[in-house]
């Protein structure tokens, strides 16, 4: 599936709050979260000095009910999502955990790198 990016979207008007089909990716306000792949990023600010640390990922609620979650069962029969840890930056180091960021005219904040597991198959 390659390397994506998480979003917060500053807007509001994302389809989800960092978790997706049972796994936490990255947590951000219910309907703020979106991902992306890198090239359609255009990196316009700097790293801020409190950015996340790169294995900051937690979890909350989980997308659409259509969807089938994978939620990992405590041994206390709890239902959490399972976390993905996050890289610090892209492959090609041009994006940052942290970093402000253009995705399709709209300002965000990179949450999350890495890979998923929701994107299996071609994309086009």
């Amino acid at each position: 599936a390659g390397e994506w990016v998480g979003l917060e979207l500053a807007d509001g008007k994302g389809v989800h709050d960092g978790n997706v089909l049972g796994v936490c990716y990255f947590e951000c306000p219910a309907g703020k979260g979106v991902f992306a792949q890198p090239a359609q990023l255009s990196g316009i600010g700097a790293v801020p000095a409190n950015a996340p640390a790169a294995a900051a990922p937690i979890a909350a609620v989980s997308a659409s009910p259509a969807l089938v979650s994978k939620a990992v069962v405590s041994q206390a029969g709890d239902e959490t999502p399972e976390t993905l840890p996050s890289k610090p930056k892209t492959a090609d180091g041009s994006i940052s955990l942290g970093q402000q960021v253009m995705w399709n005219g709209k300002m965000s904040i990179v949450r999350y790198i890495g890979e998923v597991r929701f994107a299996a198959g071609e994309w086009v």
